[in-house]
């Protein structure tokens, strides 16, 4: 699915962005925030966003690249326990239905705000009450071979309802990556999609041998 806003702002906010779990009440912000980039609510197609008013900030393609769904990434499904989600073994499959981005410049670097709604159907098998969704989020810069600047992978917690069909919307806003140079910048690309792996534990730090 390709985006459906092809334009996004580059704001210079006055205050640090904050790197740090995003609070219930900051997630609730951002939802808010990315509801109007969205242009309406989960699933409706989106609205044209309006001129920028004199002295708004203005589109900026070269720094704040577009977003789409990495190939083969944009469903997850999850079968009954040993089994293959297929058929009536689904319990349930999240889809990604609409994308929108935000980048904030601070000197050197970028800091990219990855709005991403979508939405959770239980299967035949039976959802759980909550369902964990895994995604990643990344900046490449496509070409012959493709590079990786910057990538990382998020949980989100969904809880099912009873007729077995949720929206979810999420935020990531915490990708940073160099500001590339003008030669490559339009090159860049933000993929978005589930990434399975992104629920594994993180690895433990070994332990320092005492000498």
């Amino acid at each position: 699915m390709r985006n459906a806003l092809r334009r996004g702002p580059v704001i210079a906010l006055a205050l640090a962005v904050s790197f740090a779990a995003v609070s219930p009440v900051a997630a609730q912000s951002l939802t808010d925030r990315f509801k109007s980039l969205f242009g309406g609510k989960s699933d409706e197609p989106a609205q044209p966003k309006p001129a920028p008013a004199p002295g708004q900030p203005v589109d900026d393609d070269l720094e704040c690249p577009q977003v789409t769904v990495r190939a083969g990434a944009s469903t997850y499904g999850v079968g009954a326990t040993g089994k293959p989600a297929v058929g009536n073994d689904v319990r349930f499959q999240a889809s990604i239905t609409k994308m929108a981005r935000e980048c904030v410049r601070n000197g050197g670097e970028i800091t990219a705000h990855i709005g991403i709604q979508g939405r959770v159907i239980a299967g035949p098998a039976g959802a759980p009450p909550t369902v964990e969704v895994p995604l990643r989020v990344a900046v490449v810069q496509g070409g012959v071979g493709e590079k990786v600047i910057a990538s990382k992978a998020y949980r989100t917690t969904v809880q099912m309802s009873e007729d077995g069909s949720v929206p979810f919307t999420f935020v990531a806003e915490d990708l940073s990556y160099p500001v590339p140079s003008a030669a490559v910048a339009d090159s860049y690309i933000f993929y978005v999609g589930f990434d399975p792996q992104a629920l594994s534990p993180e690895p433990k730090p070994r332990k320092k041998k005492q000498r």
